[in-house]
């Protein structure tokens, strides 16, 4: 074909847009990869683990890092719970 000259058109080609070429519709399930990945993080806790514990010792983690506050490190506190960014406990206080 001399330089120049154009193709003819294909009919299954996609429509000339900002990228020369049409959306594609791409879709993954991905729930099979879930329930392995889900199987592979119990397996990797061992039978002896204990979410009851786990959880317990997250509270006193959390009580243990906002305890002993003084009063400027108190109100940064409460006013970062009333807005949201950390996680109330109780009454919304941090713990003496």
């Amino acid at each position: 074909m001399p330089h120049g000259d154009s193709l003819p058109p294909d009919e299954n080609a996609a429509p000339d847009g900002p990228g020369g070429s049409a959306p594609i519709d791409f879709s993954v399930d991905l729930s099979s990869h879930e329930t392995l990945r889900r199987a592979h993080v119990l397996a990797a806790l061992g039978p002896d683990w204990d979410p009851v514990a786990a959880l317990r010792d997250e509270e006193e983690a959390h009580r243990l890092l906002y305890s002993g506050l003084d009063a400027e490190q108190q109100r940064l506190y409460d006013e970062l719970v009333s807005a949201g960014v950390l996680p109330g406990r109780g009454d919304g206080r941090a713990p003496a």
